[in-house]
Parts: structure tokens; C-alpha cells; sequence
């Protein structure tokens, strides 16, 4: 062992606290847990307070009471600190992105792409300060004006999961902000370094103290919950929220009784269709990023590779012969892996129960083998597979809608084979399940790809491309138990974080009431334009 790496074995661990009101905060014997690193269990990054109710809820007050004087700031110059976080993101781009890989698992090239979705939000959103439109309608009442503007909601809690942690809150806290709302975050507790130095670099790009407060810990029955629930206290005024359709459902149930909408982005059992006419090759590279990607722990992985009968069998042959040569490991030893360990022991746990599933359905396991230990790997793992969770990646065939292993999420390095006879029964499989987030068809065939378009049942579809991947400027959510309707970027994501307000300007000087006093215009007496040439309409037999 080197001198520096006893110093780093020997270096305690640091604490860091919540942020609320431009403070950072360990309420006096609040627990505390640890950030480890996903590919690297032993490597402990930081430990952070568990927030109970009680800080909670102060933070949902400061965030309130820092809400009028944020309202008012002019909405060009709320666009303009916008633009500062996007600047002081991209300054620290390469070290936030190795903090990211380091801590959440994901490759450095992945981790890239999700500190840049951030600097690309922030770059379309500062514009959007000079854009936040209303308009001018015309009243039907002389002397009167109609106008509308956007309103922010209020407090907004969000909680946000571990494996777009950067990406994924940028989505819902830029668009918040700009629109005058101010935000309590509840970050995953599966990166919490990583949202801390996000929420400094907010900080940094002059966010006034109490606009954006940060509060870390669990889930149930802890932090997250705690913050959905200040909706019954009137503290918040909204909640956006990443995760499970278990967990949204619920968030729906305690916002429905205060009669508030949620921003609802939830699980998926993505379609992916290869048609008979498809470029084979390009489909099975799109398969294998979908499928295997990020270890399958995204919310838009694909989940069910349904293949058009005739070429189902070469499909399966080179999706098969490119799974041999896929490479695993810790992304923080090794740059040429294509996907890292579990995020955490819960979602691997999570994964392997699916095995049994496959068995209970009678599928048939082409390829996998659980999880991955030095007796048990494939060939192009890469590192120490007890260092953490690692899982082989997984290929099922024989599988049919209405089986276990079709019907539900995985969240994990596995992918269904899914056999079907032409278009009709592609699309009737792809719409089979209760999820509707993304989907995806191979097809050089236009009627086949307008028909998908048309008849899928989710939020997002690609042609010729990936279940996976967003762009900052483009609507994402899903329908059916992947969300309610509601959608993260673009100007779509206006709606979510405003409300719209008519005003009636009446300069008349009198009570004008629309309906009742309303000059509208009489008709005159009945034109007949057969009465300019008596008789030709008797002779043209009209």
C-alpha cells in the first residue's frame, strides 16, 4: 500500500448537510448514512443527516417565505441566473461527471451526457424568461381588455431517483425556478455528493438564498414522504416526482385530496419492434444500448424486443453473438465498459427475483447467469466482481403478453424476446402491457412506421433508433402507468409549474356584464340570389 492510499484509507469521512436558506445544516443527533461508491462498495464518498418532519417542513417555510420576493423578480432576470447555472455547470462538467460515474455506477461517457442534458436545459430556459407569453384577447364589451398571464404555483417539492441525478432534477427545478416558484428537492439518497455539488453550483450562479432548499434521506417513511405530505399542511403547492408507478400512484392520492396536479414521470416496459423489412444490424446495436445500457436501469430501457417472425431467428443470432462481446465492469477503473455495476443492493435484490419469474412463465433463459461473482462471469467482465453488485446481462425468448416477465419492469440488465407474425401482432404485443413511457420500431417501410406512430400507446416513440434517450427541448412522459399526463422539458413543462390567469381590464367607466349587455349584430332581411334571374332556377330543374 502507497503512502496516498493509506492517507485516503485513513481520511474520516465527511459530513454534509442540508441546505435551507442559504444554510447548511445537521440538526443536533439527527442519524446520518453514507455515500458509497456503486462500482466500489468500500469507497465511501460522504455521509449526510436524515431529515425528519420537523426539517422538512422548515424548509418547505423558507422555501414559502422566500416565494413573494422571487415572484416578483423580473422574469428576464430570473432567465439570466438560468443562464449563470448553465455557464458554472459547464465550467465543472468533467469533475461533476466523474463524481457522477464514481458515485451512481454509470460509464464517464454516460455521466457526460447527463451533466450535459443540464447545461443544454439551462441554455434553452434562460431564453424562455423573455418568452413567458400571455395574451391579448379581444372583448366582446367596447371600451374593455382581456389579457392572460402565467402564474407560478407556489412551494414545489421534488424528489428525484439515483440514476439520472443531475439530468433528471435540472429537468424539473430550471423550469420551476424561471417560472418564480420556489423548491424543496429531496435528491436520491443513492447520490446525494453528486446533487449537493449540483445545488452548490445553483447557489453559486446567484439562486438568493431560500429559492432552492435541498433536504437528503429516504423515501417511505422518511424525508420524501415527509415532503409529499406538507401538500396536506399547505406548505407545497405541488410535487414532481421520479420513480416507481407504486409510489406515484399514492403521490396522486394525497394530491388529488388537495386538489393539486403532480408532475408524474414513472416505470416503462419499453417495446422495441424489428420488423421483417428492418436493417437487422442497425437494430440489434439499437437493442443492445436499450436493453443493456446504463445496466438497464433506466426508466425507458427496453423491455420487450418484439421481431417480425421472418426475421426473428438472424435477429436473435446477432443480438446473441453482440451480447458475447459486451464489456462490464467498474467505470471508474475501466473506460470501455458498456454498462457498470447496480446502483444499490435493493435494485439487484429486485433484478434477481426476475429469474424466478422467467421459470414460473416457462420462458427460456438464452443467455444470463444472476449475479456476477469471480466463479460465475462472462467473459468481458472487467475488475473485482465483489466490490459490488454486478449482474450478467439478460436475454429471454419464448416470452408471450399476460406472462409475469412480459407484463412488468425489471429495471435491470435483462431484455424479453418477443416472436410475432407481421404488423397487426407487433403492435397489438407492444400495446399489451400497462406502461405507455417509450417505445421504438425498426421499419424502412413508411406506412408501418406512420401506423406505429399512430397506434402506440406511449409518450415517446423513435423510428429506426433507440427506446432511450431525450433531448433537452423535446417533451418526455409516458401515459398508462407511466405517468399522468404531465411532461419534463421543452415548453411543455410550462404547464407544469404555472397556471393560467385571465384579467378583465374595463376602462368604460360603467358595469358592462358580457352576455347580458352585449350589442351583437341583427341580420338584415333575406338575400336570394336566385331572385337576380326570375325562373332560371325552374328551368335548370332546381
Amino acid at each position: 500500500m502507497t503512502q496516498t492510499e493509506s492517507q485516503t484509507k485513513a481520511a474520516p469521512v465527511k459530513t454534509y448537510g442540508h441546505l435551507i436558506g442559504g444554510q447548511e445544516t445537521v440538526p443536533q443527533g439527527a442519524p446520518t448514512f453514507q455515500s458509497h461508491s456503486s462500482g466500489k462498495l468500500s469507497d465511501v464518498l460522504a455521509a449526510f443527516p436524515e431529515a425528519d418532519r420537523d426539517t422538512v417542513r422548515q424548509a418547505c417555510q423558507v422555501a414559502r417565505a422566500a416565494f413573494p420576493r422571487w415572484k416578483a423578480t423580473p422574469a428576464p432576470v430570473r432567465g439570466e441566473i438560468i443562464g449563470n447555472i448553465g455557464r458554472a455547470i459547464a465550467r465543472e462538467k468533467e469533475t461533476l461527471s466523474r463524481l457522477l460515474s464514481r458515485e451512481m455506477g454509470k460509464t464517464l461517457k454516460e455521466a457526460r451526457g447527463d451533466v450535459q442534458e443540464a447545461v443544454d436545459t439551462c441554455a434553452f430556459f434562460q431564453s424562455e424568461g423573455r418568452r413567458l407569453y400571455g395574451q391579448t384577447v379581444p372583448s366582446e364589451m367596447p371600451n374593455k381588455e382581456l389579457k392572460t398571464y402565467r402564474r407560478p404555483l407556489g412551494v414545489v417539492g421534488m424528489v428525484t431517483a439515483g440514476n439520472f441525478p443531475v439530468a433528471v432534477p435540472s429537468w424539473k427545478i430550471i423550469p420551476a425556478l424561471l417560472t418564480g416558484n420556489t423548491v424543496v428537492w429531496k435528491p436520491s439518497e443513492d447520490a446525494p455528493l453528486t446533487s449537493y455539488a449540483f445545488a452548490k453550483l445553483l447557489e453559486e450562479a446567484g439562486v438568493p438564498d431560500g429559492v432552492l432548499n435541498v433536504v437528503f434521506g429516504g423515501g417511505k417513511d422518511a424525508a420524501g414522504q415527509f415532503l409529499v405530505e406538507m401538500l396536506d399542511e399547505k406548505l407545497v403547492q405541488k410535487i414532481a416526482f421520479t420513480g416507481s408507478t407504486e409510489v406515484g400512484r399514492w403521490i396522486g392520492e394525497v394530491a388529488g385530496r388537495n386538489l393539486t396536479h403532480p408532475t408524474l414521470e414513472l416505470g416503462g416496459k419499453n417495446p422495441l419492434v424489428v420488423m421483417r423489412d428492418a436493417d437487422i444490424d442497425n437494430a440489434v446495436q439499437g437493442a443492445l444500448w436499450a436493453a443493456y445500457g446504463t445496466g438497464g436501469q433506466r426508466c425507458t430501457s427496453a423491455g420487450n424486443i418484439i421481431v417480425d417472425a421472418p426475421v426473428y431467428d438472424e435477429f436473435k443470432d446477432k443480438l446473441l453473438a453482440a451480447m458475447q462481446n459486451i464489456r462490464i465492469g467498474n467505470p471508474v477503473e475501466h473506460d470501455d465498459v458498456l454498462y457498470g455495476p447496480f446502483i444499490n443492493e435493493r435494485f439487484f435484490r429486485s433484478w434477481d427475483a426476475h429469474y424466478a419469474w422467467g421459470e414460473e412463465d416457462g420462458a427460456t433463459l438464452l443467455y444470463g447467469g444472476g449475479r456476477i461473482t469471480p466463479e460465475n462471469k462472462p467473459a468481458g467482465f472487467q475488475g473485482d466482481p465483489e466490490a459490488a453488485f454486478y449482474g450478467w446481462p439478460t436475454l429471454w425468448e419464448g416470452v408471450k403478453p399476460g406472462m409475469k416477465l412480459f407484463q412488468n419492469e425489471v429495471f435491470g440488465p435483462t431484455v424479453n424476446l418477443v416472436k410475432v407474425d407481421g404488423f397487426d401482432e407487433a403492435i397489438a404485443a407492444a400495446n399489451a402491457v400497462d406502461y405507455g413511457l417509450s417505445s421504438a420500431i425498426y421499419t424502412n417501410d413508411r406506412t408501418w412506421a406512420n401506423r406505429f406512430q399512430e397506434e402506440i400507446e406511449a409518450g415517446m416513440t423513435s423510428i429506426n433508433n433507440s427506446t432511450t434517450g431525450a433531448e433537452a427541448h423535446m417533451p418526455f412522459g409516458g401515459t398508462k402507468g407511466s405517468g399522468n399526463g404531465t411532461r419534463e422539458s421543452g415548453v411543455w413543462v410550462l404547464d407544469s409549474y404555472t397556471y393560467w390567469h385571465g384579467v378583465n381590464d374595463d376602462v368604460s367607466g360603467k358595469l358592462q356584464l358580457a352576455q347580458m349587455d352585449t350589442e351583437y349584430a341583427q341580420p338584415r332581411e333575406a338575400f336570394s340570389v336566385g331572385g337576380l334571374t326570375p325562373g332560371a332556377q325552374e328551368a335548370e330543374g332546381v
